[in-house]
């Protein structure tokens, strides 16, 4: 990256150079053919005062002091200046400031994460289910850490005073700086395709446990294969839930739990039509309070609301995805029914 910087500026630099020099070489020439050579002008007619008003008009400072008299002159001062606006405005931000800046930006950003940190959760891309889960994980008092590619996630979540890093997961150097080798479970949430190759950098580094969250159910076995300990798809299990719901109306949950932390599982729960929590939102309903579960997903009218608000109600037809002990989801259990 640094050195695409510095080729860049490099060039940007020989361009400008060569341009002025270009410029200032028909400067001379026009004020000859104008005569402004004669011993009372004959100030406008050198290297200095060249190079001085090419500069001045490329940056349309254009003081006035020195100009053209003809029509020829006039023509070259306007390309000059248009010239100038296309080459100091329109390549000096995108070839060099724009990239200057963004290397800056990142190289503030963490890279590593502590080396005393162990035993801990990686969790490859940040979404609003992550959020909600990064919740449970602090009051089960978890150590987890987040890599994300987007640099403007990782500075909001480094204000937040949330363990991060900034860098590619897929990359060795970067599952480093997250002491994947003392890790004990890591989550994928990209895309399929790019938690494949996620998975297969993961796995060449450790044996720890693998999840991945995937969108395109047809993709499973690629990610198996690529070396998953375990594949969640959202939305295959509503609509296998939907299709076991209406052949045995009594089934009681959507799949079963899947365990991502020692005695910790997600999994969905139904709410039946005379539950109590029916017409309550999740604040009044106290589930927290009541089980010890946290719920970080309700399904409702076949949409799934990721990191739900305090307000949001329970419907009949609603869906709870609920993070928790077993002894925990056994209490929600009930309550759902």
């Amino acid at each position: 990256m640094v050195k695409n910087i510095r080729r860049s500026i490099l060039l940007y630099l020989t361009v400008i150079a060569t341009i002025v020099a270009i410029y200032s070489f028909i400067f001379l020439f026009l004020m000859l053919r104008e005569g402004q050579h004669i011993p009372s002008q004959m100030e406008n007619v050198n290297p200095v005062t060249a190079i001085y008003w090419v500069i001045a008009t490329m940056t349309t400072v254009g003081y006035g002091d020195v100009y053209f008299i003809g029509n020829a002159g006039r023509v070259f001062s306007s390309i000059v200046a248009i010239s100038g606006v296309i080459f100091l405005f329109g390549m000096l931000f995108p070839l060099v400031l724009t990239p200057w800046l963004d290397a800056r930006v990142k190289s503030l950003l963490p890279t590593r994460v502590p080396s005393k940190l162990s035993d801990h959760l990686i969790i490859c891309g940040y979404s609003p289910m992550v959020e909600s889960l990064i919740e449970e994980l602090e009051h089960y008092k978890t150590p987890f850490v987040v890599v994300e590619s987007d640099e403007t996630i990782v500075k909001d979540l480094f204000e937040k005073g949330i363990l991060c890093i900034h860098g590619d997961p897929s990359d060795k150097d970067t599952l480093d700086g997250a002491n994947i080798r003392t890790a004990n479970c890591l989550i994928t949430n990209k895309s399929d395709e790019m938690d494949a190759n996620i998975i297969l950098t993961a796995r060449e580094m450790s044996d720890l446990t693998i999840i991945a969250i995937l969108e395109d159910l047809s993709k499973r076995e690629y990610l198996e294969y690529a070396g998953a300990s375990n594949v969640i798809a959202p939305k295959s299990m509503l609509g296998s839930f939907i299709g076991r719901k209406a052949v045995d109306p009594t089934v009681s949950h959507l799949v079963g739990a899947t365990e991502f932390l020692k005695d910790v599982e997600i999994i969905e729960f139904p709410i039946y039509p005379r539950s109590e929590l029916v017409g309550k939102s999740l604040r009044d309903a106290g589930i927290r309070e009541r089980t010890g579960c946290n719920i970080i997903g309700v399904w409702t009218g076949g949409e799934l609301s990721l990191n739900p608000k305090p307000t949001d109600v329970i419907r009949s037809n609603s869906i709870l995805l609920a993070v928790g002990t077993e002894a925990q989801l056994l209490k929600l259990k009930k309550l759902v029914r």
